[in-house]
């Protein structure tokens, strides 16, 4: 019987899955085994999964309604693990040797019945390395992790790249099935557990997993549109202070250059606004130069994705890998609930949906 079962939905991820799973299926120091549930996908997904002998490979099913495909495929995942323990991880993850022992220990050191790790971003194309550091500074600043991992604050939240969660936890709160209209379905399965009384741990984890979530603008801008009206309280207004930050330094900047103004005190107030753009983006945990990058084109940037995002959801538009979702027409980071025809029957481990 497997101690851990790593469940990985995969939606046309031939690009990423086969170095995923490299990097799992080489895992040692705890008993394990891998799932891979193919969600509809139209590449060599389903090929590539299948070329590895211990993983185990299944189909997401048809996509009930009112649920997310993500949402859809991990349950599938789950009805048919037998671990202890759940670990949910995404495609376009790299686990680092030895990680998923180090994950394991931690959570049973740390009492926690559900342990997730923001990944290290890879970054490589430009607008990677600008917006990123950008949205995860952000993200840290709404969601600090020490926070989160305090019992005694009702901060909750995960990072769906990698979530291990106990079986008895995942059951107890319904599991997806109890998110699944969810299209933040990370956050809102932290909240569920946090909500029941139980332990979360969360924290940066480079030590652990990387991950490189958009390949292209194109994704980027629809991954992002998708997640950041719901992860932000107010979209609109951090929207707009992230770019009155942002013009208030370009416009000293294009004073000083186009007017040839030479004043000292000029460039000193200049740069002191650039520095404080740079250190509002430290808890990023990305380097110097990205955070450059993201201080001098990531901020407008983010704040116009931020504006796309909240105005998808508020017309119900939202799109992500070939299907739509309604969004979420209010601010204050809600989603539509859950009602009882949209819930599953939590099963055992290892009997079949």
């Amino acid at each position: 019987m497997p101690q851990v079962s790593v469940i990985i939905p995969a939606r046309n991820e031939e690009a990423s899955l086969g170095t995923c799973l490299e990097s799992i299926a080489s895992q040692t120091g705890v008993p394990f085994e891998i799932i891979v549930v193919n969600d509809h996908s139209s590449d060599r997904t389903a090929e590539i999964a299948a070329s590895f002998a211990n993983v185990r490979v299944i189909d997401a099913g048809p996509l009930p309604a009112q649920w997310t495909g993500k949402n859809n495929a991990v349950t599938a995942g789950a009805h048919v693990a037998r671990g202890h323990w759940l670990l949910f991880t995404d495609a376009d993850t790299v686990h680092q040797p030895g990680s998923l022992a180090l994950a394991f220990t931690e959570a049973e050191e740390h009492h926690a019945d559900l342990l997730s790790y923001s990944p290290e971003q890879i970054a490589i194309t430009f607008w990677e390395m600008a917006v990123l550091p950008v949205v995860f500074a952000e993200l840290a600043r709404q969601y600090p992790p020490s926070k989160v991992s305090d019992p005694n604050s009702p901060e909750a939240a995960a990072n769906g790249q990698y979530i291990l969660i106990t079986r008895e936890a995942y059951d107890a709160v319904g599991g997806h099935a109890a998110v699944a209209a969810s299209i933040l379905e990370d956050v809102a399965l932290a909240r569920a557990v946090k909500a029941s009384g139980r332990k979360i741990r969360f924290r940066y984890a480079a030590d652990a997993v990387r991950a490189r979530m958009y390949r292209n603008f194109s994704q980027l801008r629809e991954g992002w549109t998708k997640n950041l009206a719901l992860l932000f309280p107010n979209p609109g207004r951090l929207a707009l202070k992230t770019l009155l930050l942002w013009l208030l330094w370009a416009s000293l900047w294009m004073v000083a250059v186009f007017a040839n103004i030479g004043r000292a005190w000029w460039n000193v107030a200049d740069v002191a606004v650039f520095v404080l753009l740079a250190l509002r983006l430290r808890r990023s945990n990305f380097k110097w130069d990205r955070t450059v990058l993201g201080a001098i084109f990531g901020m407008p940037m983010f704040a116009y994705l931020l504006l796309r995002s909240r105005r998808a959801h508020a017309q119900g538009n939202v799109s992500w890998k070939g299907r739509s979702y309604g969004g979420c027409p209010k601010e204050g980071n809600k989603e539509p609930p859950v009602t009882n025809s949209m819930k599953r029957t939590s099963l055992t481990p290892g009997k079949l949906a």
